[in-house]
């Protein structure tokens, strides 16, 4: 997935003057993860809570 130019700069500016690579990288993973994300909101890619639970719990059952 593509991050907007954009989107990077204001990353960057809400950073202190000194930050941890790690911390930088981890932004923008999260970052990512936030904007595919709404994709999936905007292309009807969600589960109800309820189907969610049921989801879950099938799977911790095996």
């Amino acid at each position: 997935m593509e991050i907007l130019k954009s989107k990077l700069e204001v990353l960057l500016k809400e950073l202190p003057d000194k930050v941890d690579i790690e911390e930088f990288i981890y932004r923008i993973y999260l970052l990512q993860k936030i904007e595919a994300g709404e994709a999936d909101i905007k292309e009807g890619r969600t589960l109800s809570h309820k189907d969610a639970v049921e989801r879950l719990s099938k799977k911790w059952q095996n």
